[in-house]
């Protein structure tokens, strides 16, 4: 099985750890990994700003880069998503529609995917799991709770593996961080009300960490939290999955 790593732009620049530990986890899991060192921005950024036509470009490379892998794997809800959505290509089209099928969430993938049951992982700390908007209802990475249907939670099953792990319990589990993307810029004052809500329920239930799918949210709950000058701290879920003393 050869997996392809799409580590997101931001998480380049901005979460390196959580780009190592997805890739130490996926090793741990027995797969063997490849990575494109010249995959790009997946392009959701121009997507999401309504100039979808311009990110032609970033398709094409992404098709370059990843084509030939049996899966791609990435650790970020919100650019999978758009990818299964949105990649297509004018030239070419059959591959980006291949690929469209082999696009994996690391969460989807372990547990999907690998069929993970067993994690050699310790945590000890209390962390508040947020389910991001693109995981929950993009790709039902758990049960939303507006749904009268039985509950399930892809997430809390593999942090439930971790040795000496704590998962606090929320007033509201599934409730919109506020980011958004653009909307974080072009409506900011709801963004931040949406983000200091959410904090505060972490912070409430005693979190010491806030985790997620994806580290987009995590980012803007992390700008909330520093300016509040808070102690609770977000990690991506593979720096908790891969974790050890």
């Amino acid at each position: 099985m050869n997996v392809g790593l799409f580590i997101p732009c931001y998480v380049n620049q901005f979460y390196p750890n959580a780009a190592r530990a997805t890739l130490e986890l996926l090793r741990k899991s027995g797969v063997n990994v490849g990575y494109p060192t010249r995959q790009i921005c997946c392009g959701q950024p121009m997507a999401n700003s309504g100039f979808e036509h311009l990110a032609q470009d970033c398709n094409n490379t992404f098709i370059d880069n990843f084509a030939e892998f049996d899966y791609i794997v990435g650790p970020s809800a919100s650019c999978i998503l758009h990818l299964k959505d949105h990649l297509h290509s004018d030239t070419q089209e059959a591959k980006a529609t291949e690929i469209r099928g082999k696009l994996y969430e690391l969460v989807e993938f372990l547990t999907d995917g690998l069929k993970i049951e067993s994690l050699n992982a310790t945590f000890p700390h209390k962390e508040g799991l947020h389910h991001s908007c693109h995981g929950l209802r993009g790709l039902h990475l758990a049960q939303m709770s507006e749904l009268n249907a039985p509950p399930f939670s892809k997430p809390e099953k593999l942090l439930g593996m971790v040795k000496d792990l704590e998962q606090v319990r929320l007033g509201r589990c599934d409730e919109c961080c506020g980011f958004g993307g653009v909307f974080s810029v072009s409506e900011e004052a709801v963004s931040v009300k949406m983000g200091k809500d959410r904090v505060r329920d972490h912070t409430r239930s005693g979190a010491e960490y806030i985790t997620s799918s994806d580290l987009s949210c995590l980012m803007h709950m992390e700008g909330i939290l520093h300016r509040n000058k808070s102690n609770v701290k977000v990690i991506h879920i593979s720096e908790i999955l891969n974790a050890s003393i």
